[in-house]
C-alpha cells in the first residue's frame, strides 16, 4: 500500500468514526435548560467538534493500525474473509 492509498484509506475510516462519535458526550439545549431562541430545543448546547475530532483521531487510528497489521503483518487480504466464516453444511 502506497502513502498516497494509505491516507486515502485512512481518511474515509476518520470520516466513518466522525459520524460515529459525535453523538457521544453531546448536551442538547433542552436537558441544559436553555433553549435559544429561533433554535429548536434538539441543538446542541455548545461547540463539541473539538473533541469528536480527537477521539475520531484516536480511535481511527486504532482501526487503521489494526488493518496495518492484518495486512502488512501477518499477511492476510479480503480473499481470506470467506476462510474466518464456518462453513454450517
Amino acid at each position: 500500500m502506497s502513502w498516497v492509498s494509505g491516507f486515502a484509506v485512512y481518511f474515509i475510516i476518520w470520516w466513518v468514526t466522525l459520524f460515529v462519535v459525535m453523538p457521544f458526550g453531546l448536551k442538547t439545549q433542552e436537558e441544559d435548560g436553555d433553549v435559544t431562541l429561533g433554535t429548536t430545543a434538539s441543538a446542541p448546547k455548545g461547540p463539541h467538534m473539538r473533541r469528536a475530532a480527537l477521539r475520531a483521531t484516536l480511535i481511527s487510528l486504532l482501526v487503521f493500525a489494526l488493518l496495518y497489521v492484518l495486512t502488512r503483518q501477518l499477511g492476510y487480504s479480503f480473499e481470506d474473509i470467506p476462510s474466518f466464516i464456518p462453513d454450517f453444511q
